[in-house]
């Protein structure tokens, strides 16, 4: 990544706009911060590890007791709403999962109480604490297991997947990576499979009220301000998903679902 990523010059960048209409201005702008935001990420990610400004890559502490966390936070909503979202996903006995980002288990075991013998279900994550975690939770199901990898990185797997599942990771990472991801999990559905988003919707933090407005700012990445003011469906039919269906949850919270459907 930082080897080919050269940004033009500002001189060169003000000849362009200059020579262009607007709308070629503003993309030509576009692209020269789009190539500084490149570089910048790769010397942070050198000089301090992946995504420094990120929350969503959890180690440590946070990691061990990682769910005792969430139930508190949420005042104990979490495990109606996760089993709700779950449910949403139509699992089918035979299904090949991939969690990604799939952290202790908990999401995982869920789906695997759908699955019979024939299916399948790989988490991937980076946390040494949550893969043990996976691995106890998930002890009693043969036919799940976990990987330590990346979302981010080429999801080097012979097979393909029914279903894909990403569970408050994606806002987590520069727009850039996310892209990335989205494109990583079209390469390893099968034709006609699911990608499951569950993750904040779109919305106008400045509308929200004042308690949840402050409780966002603080609890958030960087990283979640611009998430919340893209519009997704438009990012995933760029790189090929089709059938958009989605369920708002608390009005801030979507089940994002898009399908891959490729013609021969």
């Amino acid at each position: 990544m930082g080897a080919e990523l050269v940004p033009i010059s500002q001189k060169e960048m003000v000849e362009k706009m200059n020579a262009a209409d607007k709308g070629q201005a503003r993309e030509v702008a576009r692209k020269w911060i789009d190539e500084a935001e490149g570089i910048k990420l790769e010397i942070e990610r050198k000089m301090y590890g992946y995504y420094p400004k990120s929350k969503v890559e959890i180690k440590g502490f946070m990691a061990v007791h990682y769910d005792a966390i969430l139930d508190i936070a949420t005042l104990g909503r979490y495990s109606p709403f996760i089993e709700k979202a779950i449910e949403m996903m139509r699992i089918r006995p035979q299904d090949k999962i991939l969690d990604l980002g799939t952290g202790t288990g908990r999401n995982a075991c869920l789906m695997m109480k759908y699955l019979s013998k024939d299916g399948k279900l790989i988490g991937i994550d980076i946390s040494e604490e949550m893969i043990s975690q996976f691995q106890k939770k998930c002890a009693k199901f043969p036919n799940a297991k976990i990987v330590n990898a990346r979302a981010d990185q080429s999801l080097l797997f012979r097979e393909k997947f029914d279903k894909v599942f990403i569970s408050f990771v994606l806002h987590g990472f520069p727009q850039n990576i996310r892209e990335k991801v989205i494109k990583n999990v079209f390469e390893v559905l099968k034709n006609g499979g699911v990608f499951f988003i569950l993750d904040y919707n779109e919305f106008d933090k400045d509308l929200m009220p004042f308690y949840l407005r402050i409780l966002f700012k603080l609890i958030e990445c960087p990283y979640a301000f611009d998430f919340i003011e893209k519009d997704w469906k438009k990012i995933l039919a760029k790189s090929g998903y089709k059938d958009f269906q989605e369920h708002i949850f608390f009005d801030y919270i979507r089940l994002l679902k898009a399908k891959k459907i490729t013609t021969i």
